[in-house]
């Protein structure tokens, strides 16, 4: 009879907390299921030009007041290029302004599937919410022949240098600032070298330090980019003056300030024409000496060494920055005219005229 009891105890009490689970399953996949983000788009440009940055904002709105985040996920794109993952946020009474930045990269251009998640920190799953993209009017530019692949709001220069990069070349060297624009798309036809040395900032706002080798024939050298506001091409003119100084396009490419050396042989100059006068004057032996210590110091100074012993292995830059564009390494100990000298680097001259840069770390002692 104890083990019926038993026996009957033991049923009810399964039949019970299998009811229990069952009910805490359609709880949670309900609270799966349930969708509280609801999104639109708050602005669709009406056409685009292939090669331009656009923005597409989100309106989103949440019926859960007190969460972590809304995510995203963006799948589904053709044509296009994203270029901010994580959009930029605003946030206007209970609406989610969620803006992401595109460019378009070909004349079929589709926006993604803005796949949302809200994250609230309890461990709780809610339905995803996906707006569905949209086909956008893409216009194609017929670019003129100097055309740099720039569409921009504005492109303007901020420095420019030009110098001798062979016999039958120079090197440009310019700063730009874009707005509204990719600088990654730049490029310049009819150069015989060209490249990126560094970019700043964002497709807001953004700098680039160019570089471009081009014959030495060329008196003004120009481009040009599509400007936005204007709707038309704008033209950029760099006029050819070469320039045997070290470039001094950017912070990084300063030369090391003179300034202070100046004044140091202006001082040893001094002391010397006061030594000589001293000599002249009192016709004692000390007074030489006063004479001979400034003036090596100027000698030392004044007088650049006419060349330099680099390592084996050594990379010869283009430019004097780090992580710049190599044009050559030395594959043994060699020793090359020295042209100058900027923080951190040597300037040298190589074969055929060439201008490089070399590290301070990759010279040797002879």
């Amino acid at each position: 009879m104890r083990i019926l009891l038993f026996l009957g105890l033991f049923f009810f009490s399964t039949l019970f907390a299998n009811e229990a689970l069952s009910e805490d399953l359609n709880e949670s996949s309900a609270q799966y299921e349930q969708k509280v983000l609801y999104l639109s788009y708050e602005k669709i440009p009406q056409r685009v030009i292939q090669g331009e940055v656009f923005p597409i904002t989100i309106k989103t709105l949440s019926t859960i007041r007190d969460y972590i985040d809304v995510s995203y996920e963006l799948v589904g794109e053709r044509g296009l290029k994203v270029l901010n993952q994580t959009p930029y946020r605003e946030e206007k009474s209970k609406y989610i302004y969620d803006t992401f930045y595109f460019s378009a990269t070909a004349s079929d251009v589709r926006l993604p599937d803005f796949k949302a998640s809200l994250i609230d920190g309890r461990n709780i799953y809610y339905k995803t919410t996906t707006l569905t993209g949209q086909t956008l009017n893409v216009i194609t530019l017929n670019p003129t022949k100097n055309f740099s692949q720039i569409i921009a709001d504005s492109f303007e220069l901020i420095d420019y240098k030009t110098t001798t990069y062979d016999n039958e070349h120079n090197i440009v060297i310019f700063v730009a600032r874009a707005f509204n624009a990719d600088l990654n798309a730049l490029h310049l036809n009819g150069v015989f070298k060209q490249g990126v040395e560094s970019l700043s900032g964002n497709h807001k706002e953004s700098k680039v330090t160019y570089y471009a080798v081009i014959d030495k024939k060329i008196e003004d050298f120009t481009f040009s980019y599509f400007n936005l506001h204007t709707n038309n091409f704008s033209l950029i003119s760099i006029p050819i003056i070469v320039d045997d100084d070290s470039v001094t396009t950017q912070s990084d490419l300063k030369p090391t300030d003179q300034s202070k050396e100046r004044l140091k042989v202006i001082i040893a100059a001094s002391i010397v024409f006061l030594g000589l006068l001293l000599f002249v004057w009192r016709r004692k032996f000390i007074y030489i000496l006063l004479v001979l210590l400034p003036l090596a110091y100027i000698a030392f100074i004044i007088v650049p060494s006419k060349d330099v012993c680099i390592n084996t292995g050594t990379n010869i830059y283009l430019l004097p920055v780090h992580n710049g564009t190599i044009f050559e390494t030395t594959k043994g100990i060699q020793r090359f005219q020295k042209e100058g000298s900027i923080k951190g680097f040597v300037k040298v001259k190589l074969e055929n005229e060439r201008i490089g840069w070399v590290e301070d770390e990759n010279i040797c002692s002879y």
